[in-house]
């Protein structure tokens, strides 16, 4: 085979990896920031709850793996219990459902979003949780920057801060010695950072106003144990049925 054919092919394979080394470090570069704020609420979270399982009698290796194969905050703290108590796959699988039934809503949102995304949609699906839905479906993405990377990295960044925080505390817990009571406070002050940053950004109120009403009236309603799914799916009938004078008037504005 002639030499300069080879040098050319190796030429152009190198070529497309830098120009795909340089598309993933502007993803990167464009969501790191927007995950730092998750950063410190996944990381004092993630430390109580491995804290949780090292106090409640598991090595290390199991709040590692959860966070990595579970990555649902509320549901991980939730299968402490699960595992100490008897085997009831019915009830594991009732909890979860209702736990994470919000999700279902999420993924909803983002169908669009996810079309044409590849082998990351996989992750991008699996990689979902509250915070990573709130950047990718909020985040205004930098001009020349992948949409699919600049989600994939978001919802990367998020699970490493939960897994090296669950992690360490999980290593760290049997050294430890305080009381970490309050400290979930941190991801109600994260959200609500989040609301007041879109709040701010949007020029119209209605829909934000809207979700706090009807969230209300379902706490009223149903009670603070039972109010999420209603409320969510009456947030999504109402946004709905609204979308195209919200539309129009947002064309207007």
């Amino acid at each position: 085979m002639d030499n300069s054919i080879v040098r050319a092919g190796y030429g152009r394979a190198a070529y497309r990896w830098r120009e795909k080394r340089g598309t993933l470090k502007k993803a990167f570069a464009a969501a790191f920031p927007n995950t730092i704020p998750i950063f410190a609420g996944f990381w004092f979270l993630g430390m109580t709850y491995g804290i949780y399982m090292n106090v409640s009698g598991f090595p290390f290796w199991y709040p590692m793996l959860m966070s990595l194969t579970i990555f649902a905050g509320s549901m991980e703290f939730v299968a402490v219990n699960l595992l100490l108590g008897a085997f009831d796959p019915l009830q594991a699988f009732t909890m979860t459902l209702m736990i994470n039934a919000r999700h279902l809503f999420y993924g909803i949102s983002m169908l669009d979003r996810y079309k044409g995304m590849g082998w990351k949609k996989f992750y991008l699906i699996f990689g979902m949780c509250d915070e990573s839905f709130s950047i990718n479906y909020t985040a205004e993405i930098p001009e020349g920057v992948d949409r699919g990377w600049f989600m994939f990295f978001v919802n990367l960044l998020n699970q490493f801060y939960w897994f090296f925080g669950s992690t360490l505390g999980g290593i760290c817990g049997s050294f430890l010695r305080f009381d970490t009571e309050g400290l979930d406070f941190v991801m109600t002050a994260m959200f609500v950072v989040i609301f007041l940053e879109q709040w701010l950004k949007d020029t119209s109120h209605v829909s934000a106003l809207l979700g706090l009403g009807i969230s209300l009236l379902c706490r009223i309603a149903f009670g603070v144990d039972d109010f999420i799914i209603p409320a969510m799916i009456g947030i999504l009938g109402v946004l709905t049925l609204i979308q195209k004078p919200l539309e129009e008037g947002g064309a207007a504005g």
